[in-house]
């Protein structure tokens, strides 16, 4: 994977391609050395991203022709968990913002925001953020209440272990403190992620942070 800020390679998918054209574009002055893929659809994403292993970013269209709704951020989901997911649309409301972080986005960028502010959209995700566009200040409260909410689901094992990941601790330090196995660590991490609905450590304490985690 690319260092936090300069992918190697970004899968952008979408049915029309001009609005790949104008994406491309973006990161190719934004990232000049970056690797660009693209896709039309959920199969062709899906044979990209099984055919290319060190995949950065996929920037993924709302309305593709052979997914609906959300199914598509579902399906790479579960098949690609490790790769951050960027929801792109023309029309979104606050309710599909909302389902699609819920549901692991990494974030998601209308396609009405001026070049200025999709760069520094996809700079926030690259840097292990959420970005939440825009919709008020009731929007932002739920998403931290789903935070809250994911957290108070670990158990007090996996809440002291995000206590250490917030304080910076490498696993292995982890597993000395608490006089575990590396791999019992590992476990409980994996366990964090997948409950928080995040795909990194750096998002798990973005978001332990941003909801201020404490044990």
């Amino acid at each position: 994977m690319a260092p936090a800020g300069e992918p190697e390679r970004v899968l952008i998918v979408d049915d029309h391609s001009l609005v790949r054209d104008g994406l491309r574009s973006i990161f190719d002055d934004t990232f000049p050395d970056c690797d660009i893929l693209e896709a039309e659809n959920l199969d062709a994403t899906l044979q990209v991203l099984a055919d290319n292993a060190e995949v950065d970013l996929v920037m993924l269209d709302l309305n593709i022709p052979d997914v609906s709704r959300l199914s598509g951020l579902t399906r790479l989901r579960e098949e690609f968990p490790h790769i951050p997911v960027v929801m792109v649309s023309g029309e979104f409301d606050a309710r599909t913002v909302q389902d699609a972080l819920a549901m692991g986005a990494a974030g998601f960028v209308p396609k009405s925001l001026k070049r200025a502010a999709i760069i520094e959209a996809l700079c926030q995700v690259l840097a292990g953020e959420i970005y939440v566009p825009d919709m008020g200040d009731d929007s932002a409260q739920t998403e931290v209440d789903k935070i809250r909410t994911r957290i108070d689901s670990l158990t007090g094992q996996q809440r002291v272990v995000l206590g250490h990941l917030v304080a910076g601790k490498l696993n292995k330090q982890i597993a000395y403190e608490l006089d575990v196995s590396i791999t019992t660590v590992k476990a409980h991490v994996s366990a964090i992620l997948q409950k928080m609905r995040v795909f990194s450590r750096t998002q798990a304490v973005i978001h332990a942070n941003r909801v201020g985690f404490k044990l």
